[in-house]
């Protein structure tokens, strides 16, 4: 999948690729900001390619094949490219190391921009759940069915993004959401990627689990994902 692109001299382009096998990989697509370049728009971010790499100079790969898997249609709708921008970024931070095999992560990438493609679920609820998701198999699983602290499963009311979940009042720490027993049912089945569940919600409340979300996913990440505002929730 392409995650990000870069101007390179005066017709090249630094392509960053989050590949099945190989992790995050950047490689050179030369010449291809030319009219007649033979990639064309196959290298847009948020593609699905399969790509042919031969040995470049230094830590660069060069592109020598680009085939399309599924064109990168998700740029031509502003409200769906900014979805997929938080994804692509998320994907950038949760992969740290270039060169790193990272399946559940790939895969978790992928369903979601397929997703975003297809339209049938709401965007917002779609980058919430692949955000959930890709923090718990980095190891930030949020709990939303019992005290992260204690271990109650009564009377929770509080989600804490630095306990990692949902709380108590005994143990609730400041700058605690407030969390009703609905919100934290929608944050669980958006972790565990229940749509049924999560298409019989109302707007108002994927709304409030949007900002629940993306203040967890701000802690976790250590900074604020830059394309998050942009992003309009449904």
């Amino acid at each position: 999948m392409v995650l990000r692109t870069w101007k390179l001299g005066e017709a090249d382009r630094i392509i960053s690729l989050f590949t099945r096998g190989h992790g995050k990989v950047r490689a050179v697509a030369k010449g291809i900001r030319r009219t007649g370049s033979k990639f064309g728009a196959r290298l847009e971010p948020f593609g699905h390619v399969d790509v042919q790499l031969a040995e470049g100079r230094g830590s660069l790969e060069t592109i020598t094949q680009v085939e399309s898997l599924h064109p990168p249609m998700l740029g031509a709708d502003y409200e769906r490219f900014c979805a997929a921008q938080v994804l692509v970024e998320a994907a950038d931070r949760l992969v740290s190391e270039d060169a790193v095999p990272s399946l559940t992560q790939y895969r978790l990438l992928l369903g979601g921009l397929l997703a975003l493609g297809r339209g049938e679920l709401p965007m917002t609820a779609v980058v919430d759940s692949y955000l959930l998701r890709g923090l718990a198999s980095a190891g930030w699983a949020a709990m939303t069915d019992a005290c992260v602290n204690c271990g109650a499963t009564e009377q929770l009311r509080w989600f804490s993004p630095q306990l990692g979940g949902a709380v108590c009042p005994a143990c609730r720490p400041p700058a605690s959401a407030s969390a009703s027993p609905e919100l934290l049912a929608l944050l669980g089945a958006l972790l565990a990627g229940r749509w049924e569940d999560v298409r019989a919600t109302e707007g108002s409340l994927r709304g409030r689990a949007h900002k629940v979300v993306s203040a967890y996913a701000t802690w976790h990440l250590d900074r604020s994902l830059r394309s998050l505002p942009f992003l309009r929730t449904n």
